[in-house]
């Protein structure tokens, strides 16, 4: 009996203890749930990483700020006057150089020569800075089917700003383009980005990205040499490169035959310049001088595009503030008016004051709806003193669109010129 009870007490404590059964259930939501907050953890992680990257990226390694564009004209040598030839009466004959003056033929030859190098002068000048700026469309015919328009025109190199190569060109052409193109005289070509425009003059600037081009292209360009449009141009002879005759790469020779014109825009009064050169009427490029300056940007008329005429520019010492403006991606202020400089004789004899005389006002302009009127003087923009359109340009391109500005004028009254003061809201 005692040994039964000893047996039963073995196998008791030999009994095996059965395990919890496994719970497949419960063991997938936790190994779902473990895997969802790993997921969740990696996208926060990456938005983190896209979000705050630039930041710290900017921090250690700033980037570098592209550089102002400051455009001066060069100055070019005085021609020689009549006065110049005057020659003085020597003392010392015997201690004096001789000139000796020998009469020389000219054949035809020579001016084959002089031709052929004034071609070469501007084929170089056109490789180095010329380009073709083409503005792509996209559209649909009569049956739907799609198809890209393409307008070209030529382009000026006129800066470089450490981070891109600033150009000059026609804004007709880029009016509405989806995308931008630019062709260089090797026939790269590279995307480009509207930096800015004047819809009054008619000019763009565009930026291609110096990253984008090759390293033999950009050793082959540079920016021109912008000179002076004076008075001293006048029956100079000069070059007309780009696209003067509607096609890229022509030359034209001729001679600038006045330089005293304006052309009268909204609220800029232009120098023009006229040559005796024929072109088309899409014409487009630059006047440059035998010193390789720049010296006029060339001037599309309206009409048929293959009609002719004879080829006008605007003089580039006006420009240059202008360009200078668009080549930094700033926008040019206006106010909506056409104007000129007050005749001497009116302001001594009728006693018209000095300022910024308005002889026209476009519809729904800023200055139409400020209240101000044909035949006011404009003598002070802001805190600058307006004695002379000139004065009033220069004004008004340190000034930025959306800006209000106080315009200070002169008004006619009984019996003489009142001031008045408005508030005005600049425009793009």
């Amino acid at each position: 009996m005692e040994e039964n009870q000893q047996n039963q007490d073995i196998e008791f404590i030999k009994e095996k203890v059965k395990e919890r059964p496994l719970n497949r259930k419960k063991l997938m939501r936790r190994t779902l749930l473990t895997a969802s907050m790993a997921v969740i953890f990696g996208l926060i992680a990456c938005f983190t990483f896209l979000v705050l990257e630039p930041v710290f990226s900017n921090l250690l390694y700033p980037e570098e700020e592209p550089r102002q564009v400051e455009l001066r004209e060069e100055n070019i040598a005085e021609e020689i006057g009549p006065e110049d030839m005057l020659l003085e009466e020597e003392t010392e004959e015997e201690s004096q150089p001789q000139t000796v003056v020998e009469k020389v033929e000219l054949e035809m030859s020579d001016f084959q020569r002089l031709y052929r190098t004034m071609c070469a002068l501007g084929q170089e000048v056109a490789k180095e800075s010329l380009v073709t700026v083409t503005g792509v469309t996209s559209d649909v015919d009569w049956f739907n089917n799609p198809y890209e328009n393409q307008g070209q025109t030529s382009g000026l190199i006129v800066a470089d700003n450490g981070q891109e190569l600033l150009i000059l060109s026609d804004s007709a052409v880029l009016e509405g383009a989806e995308s931008m193109e630019v062709t260089f005289s090797d026939g790269m070509k590279a995307e480009a980005e509207l930096k800015s425009k004047d819809k009054e003059t008619g000019l763009a600037v565009v930026g291609v990205e110096l990253s984008a081009m090759d390293e033999e292209t950009k050793n082959a360009v540079k920016a021109a040499v912008l000179g002076g449009s004076g008075s001293s141009l006048l029956a100079t002879p000069v070059l007309a490169l780009g696209r003067p005759v509607g096609t890229a790469g022509s030359v034209i020779f001729g001679m600038v035959t006045s330089t005293d014109q304006r052309v009268n825009l909204e609220d800029h009064n232009l120098q023009m310049l006229t040559t005796d050169m024929v072109g088309k009427n899409s014409s487009s490029g630059v006047l440059i001088n035998l010193s390789r300056q720049v010296v006029g940007i060339i001037r599309q008329e309206e009409g048929e595009e293959d009609g002719t005429r004879t080829l006008t520019a605007y003089g580039i010492t006006d420009l240059l503030p202008i360009i200078r403006k668009l080549s930094n991606g700033q926008q040019i202020a206006h106010l909506g008016i056409t104007g000129t400089d007050v005749p001497e004789e009116a302001h001594e004899e009728g006693g018209v004051p000095r300022g910024a005389y308005v002889t026209g006002i476009r519809m729904d302009s800023p200055a139409m709806r400020a209240g101000i009127q044909s035949g006011d003087v404009i003598t002070k923009l802001g805190t600058a003193e307006i004695s002379s359109f000139s004065d009033y340009q220069d004004a008004l391109l340190n000034l930025s669109p959306n800006s209000e500005i106080t315009v200070t004028l002169m008004r006619q009254g009984q019996p003489e010129y009142q001031e008045m003061t408005l508030e005005v809201i600049l425009e793009g």
